[in-house]
């Protein structure tokens, strides 16, 4: 048997088993008894419901990628990238284009098989549990809106990639690292004013004591804003969040409607000053640097596995190209990809407590800030106690438990 095929295959199951054996060990891990921390926030009828939740989703998870992987397992041994490479090449056009049709092929069978599980997950258990506000026409408009920006945008950078490892092979990796970061830094600033808004409203927030205690305290940490706006979140879920988009003057605060509704205004200005204390602390840069260089590495080693004859033989590909060679690198990469997200998720948490203290130094409410932390736990039902494993590998964020008491260490 093909060595590739052996370890891309090692390499999918072990994907599969780490996630599921994780998923398992979270759930066992969520305790009945609620923590004290949470008494008069929690009453026992909503932290069981929250206990039902966490499990739901996650068994749910766990059939959604078990399927996908024997789905995946069987379409690479059964030859199916070799089928959609040959109705790719059937239109017989150059090399970019048919690069365009295969990789759009693969995204929308792709997309085709999730539907069902993402309508399930919408309507079904978003539903069950009183989350989910979105009517069919806007899930479905939701799906194709997508779907278009990935074929637009993902159709733009791979033609590009394609076309510098066909016409510069021996610096290609170069090249597309830096059109890669190029088009990124591009993307942060349009998304805000083109990408977002197909998907939802951005209203500029209504004068009042909110809007001006968010820009007086702007203004007292010298942090320059385009607007404040509120977004219509609710038309999709009553979970709620709050973030920024832009770089530098064109800085914008986005809050859910979910979110003012639900928040006291010295709770809504303890999480802005939290993610002022992303940017005061340079955490985007730096984020965006660690990605640059990851994305730089991926690209280096990517450049031995263009038109790898051993690879495609794993593939059961009868002709070999730069587009397909991107796709089939993408499973050999999948174990540094889980080291650099460790090590990604690891540098994010202390973000979080940095971006925790200087909310608590600068608006100086640490209780208000508390009292936001465990409203946006409660009303999006999260898990209080997730197992130490899941913490390590996936999470961006410390569990709120542990922010809370080193928040409070801070006073």
């Amino acid at each position: 048997m093909n060595i590739y095929l052996i370890i891309i295959l090692c390499i999918i199951l072990g994907k599969y088993l780490l996630d599921v054996i994780v998923d398992i060990l979270n759930i066992k891990s969520a305790v009945t008894e609620l923590p004290s921390e949470f008494s008069g926030y929690y009453d026992e009828d909503k932290y069981s419901k929250s206990q039902r939740y966490l499990k739901e989703r996650t068994w749910f998870g766990i059939i959604e990628e078990s399927f996908f992987t024997f789905a995946t397992v069987c379409f690479i041994v059964l030859g199916g990238f070799n089928i959609i490479d040959k109705f790719a090449r059937s239109f017989n056009q150059n090399t970019i284009i048919t690069a365009v049709i295969f990789a759009g092929t693969l995204i929308l069978v792709v997309r085709i098989f999730q539907l069902p599980f993402s309508f399930y997950h919408t309507f079904v258990i978003e539903e069950r549990y009183g989350f989910n506000r979105t009517r069919p026409k806007t899930f479905f408009l939701d799906v194709i809106k997508g779907l278009m920006l990935v074929m637009v945008i993902g159709g733009v950078i791979f033609s590009l990639i394609v076309w510098f490892f066909m016409r510069i092979p021996n610096f290609a990796w170069v090249w597309c690292w830096f059109a890669v970061c190029v088009f990124e830094l591009f993307l942060i600033f349009i998304a805000p004013v083109v990408i977002m808004p197909l998907f939802n409203k951005f209203i500029p927030l209504e004068e009042g004591p909110l809007k001006d205690k968010i820009s007086e305290y702007a203004k007292s940490q010298d942090f320059a804003l385009k607007g404040i706006f509120k977004m219509d979140a609710s038309r999709r879920s009553s979970k709620s969040n709050a973030f920024f988009t832009g770089f530098g003057k064109n800085r914008r605060i986005v809050l859910f409607d979910t979110l003012i509704e639900k928040h006291t205004i010295d709770e809504l200005l303890s999480v802005l000053a939290h993610e002022v204390g992303h940017y005061k602390k340079k955490h985007i840069v730096k984020m965006f640097l660690i990605s640059a260089a990851t994305s730089g590495i991926m690209f280096f080693i990517l450049s031995f596995f263009i038109n790898n004859s051993g690879l495609f033989s794993a593939f059961g590909m009868e002709h070999l190209s730069v587009y397909a060679s991107i796709f089939f690198f993408g499973f050999l990469y999948v174990p540094i990809n889980i080291l650099f997200s460790v090590f990604t998720n690891i540098l994010s948490r202390k973000h979080e407590y940095e971006a925790d203290r200087y909310a608590v130094d600068t608006y100086k409410k640490p209780e208000a800030f508390i009292s936001a932390l465990k409203k946006l736990v409660v009303d999006n039902l999260s898990n209080l106690t997730p197992h130490p494993a899941k913490v390590f590998l996936y999470y961006s964020h410390p569990p709120v438990l542990e922010r809370i008491k080193a928040i409070r260490a801070y006073v």
